[in-house]
Order: C-alpha cells, then structure tokens, then sequence
C-alpha cells in the first residue's frame, strides 16, 4: 500500500504514541512453543452437536466450511472434541430413532439439557465433516446399573461411525469428574470419593469399553489405535487433585495419549467481570494458565504422564457459557488470539476452545433458534488470525519428533499489549502485535478518534525488504459485527462462511524492513496486526 494510503487510513484515528522497540530473535528461542497439527481445534458440547455437524440426510455445510478455513491455513482441519457437561447426563437409548432428547430443568441450566437421551442415529453427525478427526466422550458421571448398560451399548455405535476414514482421534470418559461431589448441576459422587476412587472407576470402565470394542472393532483396540484424552479436570483447583490422579495410576493400562485439562478466565456472572480488566488484559491471561503451566511441569516428573502433550481439551472466555457484550465481541477475539498464542508459546500444544448451541461465546452458531440467529460470531476472527499466524503444521503430530513450527511470547511492559514471533524450520516468518487497550465504537463521539500506537521491531538483518501487513480489524473493542481478517469476512451471509474479499477494506498494506533489520508499524488501539516477513 502506498504512504499516503496509509496516512489516509491513519487520519481517520487519533494522534499516534510509540512503545520502546521491540527485538525479536532470528531463531526460536530456548523453551519456545511447538503446537500440534490442529493446534485451533473445537470442543463442541455433546448435545449441540448434531446442530453443528446436521447428519447425513443434512449436513451442516456452514459448520464444515468454517472448518475448511482453518484447516487451509494450517493444513489440518481442526480436531474435533465431542463432550462437555452434557456428556455425563447423555443415556443411550438403542431404540431412540432421533439423535436426541432433551429436557432443560431451569433451576439447573437454560443454556442445556440436563437429562439427555441420545439413539443411534447421533452417530450420523461424525459421517458429515470430510477429513475431520474427532474424540468421543463416554458418560462417567452417572453411574447407575442403568447407565452404565447403556454405556456399553453405545460403544458399538460409536466405534462403527469413527473406526473409519481415520475418524477416530482418541476416547473421553468422563467430563470434569473433579467436579463431580461439588457441581452445581447434580452431586454425583460422595464427598470421600478420592483421586484413587476416580482412578479405580476410570481404569475399570476404559476396560470394559474396551472389551466391548474388541467384540466389534477391534483395529481399534491396538496399543496405538486405543487411547485417550485425560483426566479432562476443570483445572481450577477442585475437589481432585490432577498430580495426585497420575501418582494414584491413571495410567497404569497405557492409554492415554494426551494429558487434557480445561481452563477459563473468568465466569459470565462473576463480579468484576469486565471487557478490559478481565479478557483484553495479558496479565490477567498469564495468570489464568500459570495454573496449567504449574500442572505441566509437575506431571512431567511423574511415570506416565512424561513426554505426553499437554492440551486443554475445554477452554473458552467466561464458564456457564460466556456473558453478551464481552464474550461475543470483537474485545473477546482479540483475547482469544493472545490466550491461544500465550499456550502455544508456552507448549500447551493444542487448544480445543468451547461451542454450544446459542453459547454466548461461540465462534459460530450453527443453526437458526429462538434465541440465537445463524451466523459468524466474532471470537471466529480470532480463531482465523491465529490459525494464519502459526501457519502449516501438517505432520507434526503427537507421534512424530520432526517439528518445524514453533511460537514465541515476546515479554512487553503494558499489560494491554501482547507480541509473538512465529519461526518456521527455525527461522523468523512472522510477529503479531495485539493492542488491547480499549476503544468502544459506540462510545466514539465522547472518547473521541481511535488512538494508534507504533511498534518499533528489530529483526535479523537477514530479513530486509518489504513485508506485508495483515490486520485483524473492526470499528471497535465492543463491536459484534463488521470484523474482517486482512480484509476478509467470513460471514453466513456472504457466502455461507467462505472467505469473501471486501470492497471497502484496504489491504495489500506493506512496511519496509531496513538494512539492519528494523521497522515499525501502526496498530490501532483494539486491534493486531501480523507482519509478514522474508528472513
């Protein structure tokens, strides 16, 4: 882009301030992030569903084409985890001829059923998204006679509609459980149930499923075809220890193929709560994965759980499903690339962020309701500018050693600031700057014109010439619509959630790269800007 492009684009903001320059290193740094492939993946609560993925009579090609976005930039589609709270109310019901049947109790949850049945045709939904890999979750926390036959009988189903097509990631059994004496959604366990009580439970059911597997499936019974995502806690300290599980033997059978806890900021009701204090905040997001980061680094130690990739299978904004006006504006975008790029640059290696149907902080709702219009929802943006960020991954999966991208947090002093650096076969390809100092657009005519801060950089030499911009955009912090991706909407409306290049945005924006490596560039307050180099 032109100077005076930019000057034109800049004179429609307000005056400009300039941070101290920022050094980025030519190679990765020691103890520098490695994602998996379809490090942006989804959980998708296990009665949505069905909404999101339709079924084969329907498929939901909105849902798979969101999908297809992403995994284009990456090279992996994104994985697919099926669980969350509804997973331990679901029964199976053989003779139920619809995916489900839900019963919301008011008192318990609006946003979900708590008694939930599901019949075969629910496994239509994992035929309808080519070249996805998904993991399934198992109902541990209702352990009547009743429920546990009903278990059983669902594993046929289930291994008969993943066991193809490379479907099948790994199992879930059980989601929580360290909430399971204190939830607010049920007690469903005694308050001396123990680690070792969990463990002992959760040994013996994986066994059983697997036995039932080996009757029906048994390519999927092998040491490196039978594994799971564990022990998915909530991770806020709760009633079971996660060290304490790993010591007791979660992992005495072998099976687990990635240590998954679940992490979010804050909750939707929680006094305090607020856009800039509490998501476009960094210092608040290192606080909230120092937990994570703690578990990690003990559990490395423990036999077992060592060398196994650490993810959060669960993870979103605000728990009880995100509050309107943060967790689904264009604020909480701009926190979901700093919390997902702050856990890839510290190897949590894959983040499967939250969606449900009508979920205030959804990437997308995937149907029409009463409550919630079908559509692209901001923090998608989000989840687009991180994908581009961290680039192809493909092959790099929790088997292979051969890694050749890793992420970078570059330390800045304003906590409403955050910097990475992407490094592909060890060398620089990429910075992000995201600038989370607040500006609401529906405030404009009393905070005035929109500030802009420049980034000074320092790069290897190696990288002189010019570098393209892309910018993640909208008019404002607490916008809900209009947001693009170097001028890109992936809007429903458009076309159906494929990419579409707008008119009235301006890109092709470019910085030029000095002799000795330095540059700058503009970024408007609630916005990020990716630099795009040739080292």
């Amino acid at each position: 882009m032109a100077k005076s492009q930019v000057l034109l684009m800049l004179s429609i903001f307000g005056a400009l301030s300039t941070c101290q320059t920022i050094s980025v290193s030519g190679n990765p740094p020691a103890g520098a992030g490695i994602p998996l492939e379809g490090f942006v993946s989804f959980s998708i609560e296990f009665s949505s569903f069905p909404d999101f993925a339709g079924n084969l009579s329907q498929p939901n090609t909105f849902s798979n084409n969101l999908l297809n976005n992403l995994g284009n930039l990456t090279g992996t589609k994104p994985f697919i985890r099926v669980g969350g709270n509804t997973q331990d109310y679901a029964i199976f019901n053989s003779s139920l001829d619809v995916a489900t049947v839900g019963i919301i109790q008011p008192n318990l949850s609006t946003d979900y059923p708590t008694i939930l049945t599901f019949g075969p045709p629910y496994f239509e939904s994992y035929a309808t998204w080519p070249d996805t890999r998904f993991s399934h979750g198992f109902n541990l926390g209702r352990n009547s006679s009743s429920a546990r036959d009903a278990l059983l009988d669902s594993v046929p189903y289930a291994c008969a509609a993943l066991g193809q097509d490379g479907r099948l990631n790994v199992w879930e059994l059980g989601n929580e459980p360290d909430l399971f004496k204190t939830s607010a959604q049920g007690i469903v366990r005694p308050a001396n149930w123990t680690e070792q009580s969990y463990v002992d439970e959760w040994l013996y059911w994986t066994g059983r499923i697997k036995e039932v597997l080996q009757g029906n499936c048994s390519n999927l019974t092998t040491a490196t075809e039978y594994l799971y995502m564990a022990p998915s806690f909530a991770g806020t300290g709760n009633s079971l220890d996660p060290i304490r599980t790993w010591e007791d033997g979660l992992d005495n059978n072998g099976g687990i193929e990635y240590i998954s806890s679940h992490n979010y900021i804050g909750g939707a009701t929680q006094p305090g709560v607020t856009l800039q204090g509490t998501l476009m905040n960094h210092s608040m997001t290192v606080a909230s994965v120092a937990h994570q980061l703690n578990e990690s680094r003990l559990l490395a130690g423990i036999n077992g759980s060592a060398g196994l990739p650490f993810i959060l299978g669960e993870t979103n904004s605000l728990y009880n499903e995100g509050a309107p006006g943060l967790s689904n504006s264009f604020g909480a975008a701009l926190w979901g690339v700093d919390f997902n790029l702050y856990c890839a640059a510290n190897n949590i290696r894959r983040v499967h962020m939250h969606q449900g149907t009508n979920y205030r902080y959804d990437s997308w709702q995937p149907i029409e309701t009463n409550k919630s219009s079908i559509g692209t929802k901001a923090p998608y943006y989000g989840n687009i500018a991180v994908a581009a960020f961290i680039g192809n991954v493909s092959g790099n999966t929790a088997n292979t050693t051969a890694q050749n991208t890793s992420i970078a947090n570059i330390p800045l002093s304003n906590p409403m600031e955050a910097a990475y650096a992407a490094y592909q076969d060890t060398v620089l390809q990429r910075v992000m700057v995201i600038n989370m100092q607040q500006y609401n657009y529906s405030n404009a005519s009393t905070e005035g014109p929109r500030p802009v801060t420049t980034y000074g950089f320092q790069v290897p030499e190696s990288c002189t010439g010019n570098a393209s911009v892309s910018r993640l955009m909208a008019n404002g912090s607490d916008a809900i619509t209009g947001i693009t991706w170097d001028g890109l909407s992936y809007n429903y409306e458009l076309m159906n959630g494929m990419p579409v290049r707008l008119n009235n945005v301006t890109i092709g924006e470019s910085v030029a790269v000095g002799t000795n490596g330095s540059f700058s560039v503009d970024v408007p307050h609630s916005s990020a800007a990716v630099v795009n180099l040739r080292c």
